[in-house]
């Protein structure tokens, strides 16, 4: 097992100057430096990071916590989340650890329990409920944390949001605009924020028209491929003209039942999407969509995060980021 005392034998400097090197503790000459990483290569030395991180009090490493489903498309969302976040922490020296709450409340406390035990610098975490989950009874351990996505309600702190609502309105409004009227709405599970938000942008563009908000042209159910096939099903037998369907992985379902049972695009329904995947655009027709500036979310968020770990005391941001409605054949 190589020591320190190796190193600075090799080098020929003292242990405190290898030390001092390895832990950027004080100034070391250039040269001296290059002795010590020479020496450090040669005998194949690994700092010993964790105990650096007990005497620094810094570990280097941010947690992310965010729902990963199994077979739900939106992974690729929060995984092109990460990828900013990644980014970022490579160009400043940080590692992450990926958590998964499995979009599970009582998993999502289980995991910011074990991240208060570890030696984190900072967390970024997309909240199960944002609407009454105890965050703050939960978040205990001595880092900064920034929200991402869903905005938790009753909690300060810095956040890293989507302006859903506007998305939503102007998907609505661009299917209003090309005469559809009977537009139909498909979201997952209520009580999100992102979910609610949504629902009300659809509901303003209507409104903002004239036109009633038909409760029977509203259909909620679980974020899945099934459901979102048997909402658009529902809702076609109920005469719509459009759709517009508020997650990913329900779109895929409700394209789904409409190739199946033969329904022209956009010549008998239009339809917009949430979210922009690969496959949107290689459909017949390619899929309109909602985009959300997920690599630009976690860029973002780090950004903050990094900054309230080198201990910036500026008072909490809410940065609200723009969707964009990408226009392609399907309305």
């Amino acid at each position: 097992m190589v020591s320190i005392k190796d190193v600075a034998k090799k080098a020929q400097v003292s242990t405190a100057t290898v030390s001092h090197v390895i832990n950027e503790t004080r100034f070391v000459a250039d040269e001296t430096k290059q002795k010590v990483y020479l020496a450090m290569k040669d005998l194949n030395y690994q700092p010993n990071r964790i105990a650096r991180s007990l005497r620094s009090r810094k570990s280097n490493t941010i947690g992310l916590l965010v729902p990963l489903v199994a077979e739900d498309t939106s992974n690729f969302f929060f995984m092109s989340i990460a990828n900013g976040i990644e980014k970022v922490l490579k160009e400043n020296g940080y590692n992450l650890i990926l958590s998964n709450s499995d979009e599970d409340e009582g998993t999502e406390k289980d995991q910011i329990r074990v991240f208060n035990t570890q030696l984190i610098d900072g967390l970024i975490i997309a909240p199960v409920n944002g609407k009454d989950s105890a965050y703050k009874q939960e978040l205990t351990g001595d880092y900064p944390v920034v929200y991402i996505d869903r905005h938790p309600s009753g909690i300060e702190g810095d956040m890293v949001l989507v302006d859903n609502l506007r998305g939503s309105y102007e998907a609505v409004t661009a299917l209003l605009n090309k005469g559809y009227e009977r537009i139909g709405f498909i979201t997952g599970t209520l009580g999100i924020t992102t979910s609610d938000e949504r629902l009300n942008g659809y509901k303003q563009a209507l409104e903002e028209k004239g036109l009633p908000v038909r409760k029977e042209f509203i259909k909620e159910g679980p974020a899945t491929f099934e459901q979102g096939y048997q909402l658009a099903k529902e809702l076609h037998e109920a005469g719509v003209s459009a759709l517009f369907i508020a997650n990913n992985v329900m779109t895929m379902g409700a394209v789904s039942y409409l190739k199946e049972h033969q329904v022209n695009i956009p010549e008998e329904i239009g339809i917009i999407g949430y979210d922009d995947y690969d496959w949107m655009k290689i459909t017949s027709p390619p899929l309109s969509v909602v985009r959300q500036p997920a690599f630009e979310i976690g860029k973002v968020a780090v950004e903050q995060l990094l900054k309230r770990i080198n201990g910036s005391q500026e008072k909490y941001t809410e940065v609200m980021l723009d969707s964009e409605l990408v226009q392609r054949g399907s309305f």
